[in-house]
């Protein structure tokens, strides 16, 4: 009997867990429902702030959305209010026109909504600036620059090490400052180089 008494107890506790980890993961959805979201869902979809709520948008087609939604990177989308939880914690509010990717990244409509998400404000006439891509560079052009960077460390050393004599100097406690002049035109040349380096 009493084996039969813990043995309850044991499988009630085990219901119990598995019916609070399934409650945990998404409210109002269960499992099935998610893998459903997730097995349905393709690269190009978007979940687009429309009219005041979320809706589903492939391609051309929009569809309206009864549950919230949870990508498979974690972030999490309210369908209603557009409360959109990022995978970190972070949370943001689509405005109209916004959407979240499947990859779970958020594209802002305008800039007002851009500003709003990071806690700015934006000017009314604001515009988004158009995207520099710019030219691949050469492999010379790169091995130049990999070169110049390396000169810049260089430099930056031997000011480095400049300044630290200058300290040494300058802690040892005589009544009398030392001269220090030299290491101060040192350091203007080195600064004079730095400017140069591209």
């Amino acid at each position: 009997m009493k084996q039969l008494t813990s043995f309850l107890l044991v499988f009630g506790a085990l219901l119990t867990t598995a019916a609070a980890a399934q409650a945990q993961d998404a409210p109002g959805q269960t499992k099935a429902a998610q893998q459903d979201n997730q097995r349905e869902l393709q690269n190009t979809d978007q979940f687009v702030m429309q009219n005041g709520s979320v809706v589903k948008r492939s391609g051309n087609q929009t569809t309206g959305l009864s549950q919230n939604v949870r990508l498979p990177n974690g972030t999490k989308v309210n369908v209603k209010s557009g409360i959109v939880e990022l995978p970190g914690g972070k949370i943001t509010t689509l405005k109209e026109g916004d959407y979240v990717r499947s990859d779970g990244s958020i594209v802002y409509a305008t800039p007002q909504s851009a500003a709003a998400a990071r806690g700015e404000t934006a000017p009314a006439d604001a515009k988004f600036g158009s995207i520099d891509q710019g030219a691949v560079p050469s492999t010379a052009e790169a091995d130049q620059r990999i070169a110049d960077l390396g000169r810049r460390v260089d430099l930056m050393a031997q000011k480095l090490q400049l300044l630290n004599q200058k300290i040494t100097l300058l802690s040892q406690g005589h009544p009398k400052l030392p001269d220090t002049s030299q290491l101060d035109g040192q350091i203007k040349a080195l600064d004079e180089q730095l400017r140069n380096v591209k």
